[in-house]
């Protein structure tokens, strides 16, 4: 699902994972999700659970399975027509609860709250791809990457979709599981998706590798004609954050600083935090060229002091051989004893 203006736009649809910003890796380090500390789901929250099963045939949501209040300016007729089809399975009155609640989710920018919106949707209508789909980006955008993976396998499963691949990697590169990550990253499946969805895994591939310690490999692998061939796509803002954030890993900060300048230009939507991290290389760039200054008048201060004390040594010299010459003369002027006889 994508993000419109609550009121204004119509939601719109589009492949997961361009159109949310994802965490940064060192967001997920600190986020990892242990399924072992989750408490047990509720009866009836997977599938074929009696619950989720009667909702599809169309009883009304509970009071406990109703969850936070959607606005009332969130309409069932926001959602995107294309994800609306997918709900004619359900009675009219249940489809427009889980459509209000799939544009709640989409809409809200507080991840854990629209997670929350996701999942009442979920719990109304199990078997439906969308439903699956957005339960699954609200769990990533929420950080709960074994939530959002089961939701995503789901999803893939109801629809036969493989745009889901670079978000299903990413949830196993946040877990830690490194090799299942490069699995989805370089499998089968992977051959067969489109180009868009091909830089996403290349973007989820260069973040492995800088979890493996390889740097100069992330930055490679971003390496494709995208990169350099001057247009600017939906995704390109992404692809120059992911190579610029490779870069700076390697140590080439004055390369990081330019891409992350191109992935703020190209950020139109303002998904990343690319003209942050510009400023920030440009500060110490600044602050090392500043240091350099200060050097540099120093060495120069130190350079005039040698010089006047040369000058002084000279003068002094100088002054020295100028009185041992007086001297000589004068010896030279004075008569010696057999000349005054």
């Amino acid at each position: 699902m994508g993000i419109g203006h609550s009121g204004a736009k119509e939601v719109r649809r589009s492949s997961p994972g361009r159109i949310l910003s994802r965490p940064r890796a060192d967001d997920r380090s600190r986020q990892r999700t242990d399924d072992r500390s989750r408490p047990s789901p509720r009866p009836g929250q997977r599938d074929g659970g009696n619950r989720g099963e009667r909702a599809d045939q169309g009883d009304r949501p509970s009071r406990a399975d109703r969850g936070p209040e959607v606005p009332a300016a969130i309409t069932a007729d926001q959602l995107d027509p294309e994800a609306r089809a997918e709900l004619k399975t359900l009675p009219g009155d249940l489809a427009d609860a889980v459509a209000r609640r799939l544009v709640a989710a989409s809409l809200e920018e507080d991840p854990a709250q629209a997670y929350r919106y996701a999942q009442v949707a979920r719990r109304l209508a199990a078997r439906v791809g969308v439903v699956r789909e957005t339960c699954g980006i609200a769990a990533y955008r929420a950080g709960e990457w074994a939530d959002a993976l089961t939701e995503l396998r789901a999803a893939r499963r109801l629809t036969g979709r493989s745009s889901y691949l670079p978000l299903m990697a990413d949830c196993e590169r946040a877990l830690g599981r490194l090799d299942r990550a490069l699995d989805l990253v370089t499998g089968r499946d992977a051959r067969d998706v489109d180009r868009a969805t091909a830089i996403e895994l290349r973007i989820v591939e260069s973040g492995i590798r800088r979890d493996q310690g390889l740097p100069e490999a992330a930055a490679a692998v971003l390496q494709v004609p995208e990169l350099t061939d001057g247009r600017n796509r939906p995704g390109s803002a992404r692809l120059f954050y992911a190579y610029a954030d490779a870069l700076l890993d390697a140590g080439r900060e004055d390369e990081a600083r330019e891409w992350f300048g191109k992935a703020a230009a190209a950020d139109h939507d303002d998904l990343t935090d690319a003209t942050e991290r510009y400023e920030d290389l440009d500060a110490v760039v600044f602050d090392y060229l500043t240091d350099e200054d200060d050097a540099d008048d120093a060495d120069a201060d130190d350079a005039d002091a040698d010089d006047a004390d040369t000058d002084d040594a000279d003068a002094d010299d100088a002054d020295t051989d100028d009185a041992e010459t007086d001297l000589g003369d004068a010896d030279a002027d004075d008569p010696g004893p057999d000349e005054a006889g």
